[in-house]
């Protein structure tokens, strides 16, 4: 009997198929009590899910593994096949399997891809598709996503007390922050709240009162893409957080302190969200003026 007290018929790197689904809803109550957000822990249990399907019912190895990789990656973004390796590896580790697929190399790309950038007139079109279409909750949605910089996930956190006092508290990934409202915004939102006949607590509600779901706010605003003149590849809620944090980059220049705003524990992972485009980077090369010479 292993330590999670998990029956496996293990060799060095070959383990019968058991009860997978009772071992990832084990798993799935382990990462949630190590703090995990849910989105996060959802995310993994997608992925273990993944590899349970490819398996069909064989064993748990590491040939079978890297076979799964490889179809992965027939389809997925080497990224994409990298973040479910690491779930998965996340889930051997816990069940005590000594297997672990390494993950693609990928060459760190120092710019953004345009067509998956949103740049702030592109963000001011949104707005403005929201305006004509009438949906003004949608249109405070992505004006506070992208002028406080937090996660869709943390929309909940901004309620009527936080827009009154001007600054949130953010509790998530075993953590809390305060993400600052500016004034603009403050008064937008409390004069939101006061024509939907919202007193106190969450300000983003459904028609029945419960915090706005994220799968909503994503299908919404992919319906401003045609009216927008927006390429649907750049509009997500998370392009609005990117958004503020390289405008407010470019205005102060101080990475840990945008670091601490977003709440990323490394300004490495900060270092992500303030990449510019190829657009800029390809002017900055020609700026030099090291071509300019002809041969005479």
């Amino acid at each position: 009997m292993r330590k999670h007290n998990i029956d496996l018929a293990e060799t060095s790197a070959t383990t019968e198929k058991t009860d997978i689904k009772d071992m990832v809803e084990r798993y799935a109550a382990h990462l949630r009590a190590k703090e995990r957000a849910e989105e996060t822990v959802k995310k993994y249990i997608r992925d273990i899910g993944d590899l349970s399907k490819f398996l069909g019912g064989k064993k748990i190895t590491k040939e079978a593994a890297l076979e799964w990789k490889s179809k992965l990656r027939e389809t997925r973004a080497a990224v994409s096949v990298n973040s479910m390796l690491a779930a998965v590896n996340g889930f051997f580790e816990w069940c005590e399997l000594d297997i672990k697929i390494k993950p693609y190399k990928i060459q760190r790309q120092t710019f953004l891809l345009e067509k998956k950038e949103l740049c702030r007139e592109e963000y001011e079109r949104l707005l403005a598709a929201a305006t004509a279409q009438k949906n003004e909750r949608l249109f405070y949605v992505m004006e506070t996503l992208c002028a406080t910089g937090i996660r869709v996930g943390e929309l909940s956190c901004i309620t009527v007390e936080a827009a009154k006092a001007g600054q949130a508290e953010i509790v998530g990934k075993g953590k809390t922050r305060t993400a600052f409202i500016a004034n603009d915004l403050r008064e937008a939102l409390l004069g939101y709240a006061k024509r939907q006949g919202i007193k106190s607590g969450h300000i983003f509600v459904t028609k029945s009162g419960k915090p706005l779901n994220r799968s909503n706010i994503w299908a919404e605003m992919k319906k401003l893409c045609k009216a927008a003149r927006i390429n649907p590849s750049k509009v997500f809620p998370h392009n609005l957080r990117a958004l503020f944090s390289r405008v407010f980059y470019s205005a102060n220049k101080d990475l840990a302190k945008l670091a601490d705003m977003l709440g990323h524990s490394s300004v490495e992972t900060t270092r992500l969200y303030i990449m510019e485009s190829g657009a800029q980077h390809r002017k900055a090369v020609e700026n030099l003026g090291l071509a300019r010479m002809r041969y005479t």
